[in-house]
């Protein structure tokens, strides 16, 4: 096993036998997204599609946690979805350019990708486990869109994700209502491939990623272009509107309400401003 340095402690890698796993490495917020984390993914994505070492990538969270998606807390500290950003329309250009180099690059690069998930995947984390091909689920992990409840639209892919493995009505309901989705209640809506104990996911998603490094890489390739051509609309289209509608969102003052009420643990007062 090789560890790779990400340059960051948020995104752990190693590569072993073909197999790159990526840790979102967060624990301590339930492996919420961080700029270094988001910055070290695309990088490792972008450096995985190309190297011939990599046959396989998997993408985890440490800890309990998958993904909680984007850092509620310190969007509250900023005021608003625009960290770093005086401008909407400089914030939505690298907000696009972001998604694409994450979510759409686990979508879209021509080798298998493998989410694997010891706990929660909510909002942005959730799009980015639906972006991976293939998903593994702890029995005690569940799935939440979640956006509702922090007054943003949704980003990452999620709705065009989603909305391909379950069906726009399905769909609609999980982003309206933000649900939590239990692991066999996933299994049932097809929104992931396997559920298995906590402490068996490390060994089946090893057991899954060597077999699929194994497997025919070309053969893989032009698989996974298949599968995605076969699918209705173009992904970089839903990337490019959810990050023009979320960096919007962002601005809204239900949006600052609700990261507010969520640093205060109590529930947000939407006003539809």
């Amino acid at each position: 096993m090789t560890a790779i340095d990400t340059g960051t402690q948020d995104l752990l890698a190693n590569l072993d036998q073909g197999v790159l796993t990526l840790t979102l490495n967060r624990p301590e917020a339930r492996n919420a997204m961080s700029g270094p984390m988001n910055a070290a993914l695309s990088e490792q994505l972008a450096a995985a599609e190309l190297d011939p070492a990599v046959k396989v990538v998997v993408l985890t969270g440490a800890g309990r946690g998958f993904c909680a998606g984007g850092d509620v807390k310190g969007m509250a500290r900023s005021g608003d979805g625009t960290v770093g950003d005086n401008t909407i329309d400089g914030a939505i250009h690298r907000q696009r350019v972001n998604q694409r180099a994450t979510a759409g690059k686990l979508f879209k690069m021509p080798k298998p990708t493998i989410a694997a998930l010891p706990g929660a995947a909510a909002g942005a984390g959730l799009s980015l486990a639906l972006a991976c091909d293939l998903r593994i689920m702890a029995a005690e992990a569940i799935m939440t869109t979640a956006f509702a409840k922090v007054g943003f639209s949704g980003d990452y892919g999620g709705t065009y994700f989603l909305t391909q493995l379950v069906g726009s009505a399905k769909a609609r309901e999980l982003y309206y209502l933000s649900g939590r989705v239990g692991a066999e209640e996933a299994l049932r809506l097809g929104l992931t491939n396997w559920v298995v104990p906590g402490a068996e996911l490390a060994d089946k998603t090893r057991e899954i990623a060597l077999g699929l490094a194994k497997g025919p890489t070309v053969a893989f390739r032009y698989m996974k272009e298949n599968l995605n051509r076969a699918m209705d609309g173009d992904v970089d289209d839903c990337l490019d509107l959810e990050a023009t509608h979320h960096v919007h969102c962002g601005q809204t003052a239900d949006h600052r309400e609700a990261a507010t009420a969520f640093v205060e643990k109590r529930e947000p007062v939407f006003t539809g401003r």
